[in-house]
């Protein structure tokens, strides 16, 4: 039995509604059934269904029309198109339009139930994503590090250590590489978790603006000032501050930075009064402050203060055993953000991700992953769907070396085609032959090629093979 989950069934033919409804009720699903598109979409609207099972050509509305409507009304809907007059086109249209996927009538009944449940499987799994993304925004475990360094995982355990202790940290490293993230795991596993963590970006603020935000500031001391407004050191009271960038601070600030850290005291501009400070102060940079305090462009002294402890992160690229782990996780997240269904990542896509330097770390391997997922109009993640950056080689520029025992033929191209225009070649003939010894059948062609069926719909478009 499938307690809970519903299906309505929409199509213009009573026989196939009867049908449908004795052997999916048989099975154990609660099933609706509609003549029509207005019918079947009101029927949706007053109950949303968990799946639609509807009839591509149909009077009035027709089945594309209803989609259309449905995904509107509904973004999370899963809807399975069915038609007697299948073809390429109308396939790729149904797919881009949001359906799940399609079925050609005359169908065999346990393939359409096959296919319900895989529809609503990857229901249950959009739901849970996002349910856990809406419950990560909430809370902060040391499980959302993803890793498989050994590097990263000892980062992990001294982090772990370190927030149970009221020290000062600066976390240095790379921009993209996830200081941040650090900063926020170490307040919420620490005694002050309860607090508030409050951040600023030094680097983002002229110094009289930034002066402001970190101190406060009473009214009529200065221009503009016309109410009494509470620094960050005020507002965190019993909680973190996280200074980012810390390295831009101007010398000016870093004397007033250095009197909290030291006396844990401070006055707001323009105020007489002294305030204590009950904060954790963690810092973040991306420079070199050894180098700035040989230069005589950081303080010292604020310097050992901020470095009671430190923590270093990795770059993207000394860690690559993660770059399929975290784009994995990226591919998901934004598949749910953007209600794609997109099974995973072609083997070619996945080798340039593992290539490419990531001189933007993290953060550029989510952009690139999210847009990835946008531009893709597969059932996987393919080398062009990635950013040029990304398929690039890593220089252009660089001469190229011949493989060991290929000295001598890396004299040229003679055909003068690129290595992915070789592969789309075979790729077609390949596709092609194996429809031919398939007798046509889509859906026997997919299984022996190991791809999905709508990734088979994709590429008998794009090589015109219908």
């Amino acid at each position: 039995m499938k307690p809970g989950c519903r299906i309505l069934v929409v199509d213009d033919e009573p026989n196939i509604r009867r049908l449908l409804e004795a052997t999916l009720s048989r099975v154990g699903y609660e099933v609706d059934t509609a003549p029509d598109g207005e019918t079947g979409l009101r029927q949706f609207t007053e109950s949303p269904p968990d799946l639609v099972l509807m009839d591509l050509r149909m009077p009035g509305l027709n089945g594309l029309e209803t989609l259309r409507e449905m995904r509107t009304l509904h973004a999370e809907a899963q809807v399975i198109l069915m038609t007697a007059y299948a073809s390429v086109e109308t396939a790729v249209e149904a797919l881009r339009n949001g359906a799940f996927d399609y079925i050609v009538k005359p169908f065999d009944l346990d393939e359409v139930t096959m296919l319900i449940e895989r529809a609503l499987q990857v229901r249950r799994m959009t739901q849970d994503i996002n349910l856990l993304h809406r419950e990560l925004s909430n809370s902060f475990q040391w499980g959302h590090f993803l890793t498989h360094s050994p590097r990263m995982m000892e980062l992990c355990r001294d982090t772990a250590r370190i927030a149970q202790s009221m020290a000062s940290v600066l976390i240095s490293g790379e921009s993209g590489t996830g200081k941040e993230l650090i900063a926020r795991a170490i307040h919420y596993n620490s005694r002050r978790a309860t607090g508030p963590m409050v951040k600023i970006n030094c680097g983002a603020l002229p110094e009289t603006l930034l002066e402001s935000e970190l101190f406060g500031h009473e009214r009529g001391a200065f221009t503009g000032a016309h109410t009494r407004r509470a620094g960050i050191f005020e507002r965190a009271s019993g909680g973190t501050v996280f200074l980012d960038e810390v390295g831009e601070m101007s010398p000016a600030l870093q004397v007033k930075l250095l009197r909290i850290l030291q006396e844990r005291e401070f006055e707001r501009i323009g105020g007489i009064a002294t305030i204590k400070a009950d904060v954790r102060v963690i810092a973040a940079t991306n420079r070199d402050l050894q180098q700035m305090v040989r230069e005589e462009r950081f303080r010292c002294d604020l310097y050992y203060r901020l470095n009671v402890i430190h923590l270093q992160t990795l770059p993207l690229r000394e860690r690559p055993e993660d770059i399929a782990l975290l784009a994995d996780h990226f591919l998901q997240k934004f598949c749910a953000e953007n209600n794609k269904d997109i099974a995973g990542i072609d083997s070619r896509a996945l080798a340039l991700l593992r290539r490419h330097g990531w001189p933007g770390n993290v953060r550029e391997l989510a952009n690139a992953m999210e847009r990835a997922v946008i531009m893709s109009l597969g059932a996987m993640i393919f080398p062009e769907d990635l950013p040029e950056a990304v398929m690039r080689p890593i220089d252009q520029d660089a001469p190229r070396a011949a493989p060991p025992g290929m000295d001598g033929v890396m004299d040229g191209n003679p055909t003068g085609r690129t290595l992915k225009e070789n592969l789309k070649d075979y790729e077609r003939e390949l596709i092609r032959q194996m429809l031919r010894y398939c007798d046509g059948n889509r859906i026997q062609t997919a299984r022996e090629l190991g791809i999905s069926r709508r990734s088979l719909m994709y590429k008998l478009q794009e090589y015109r093979l219908d």
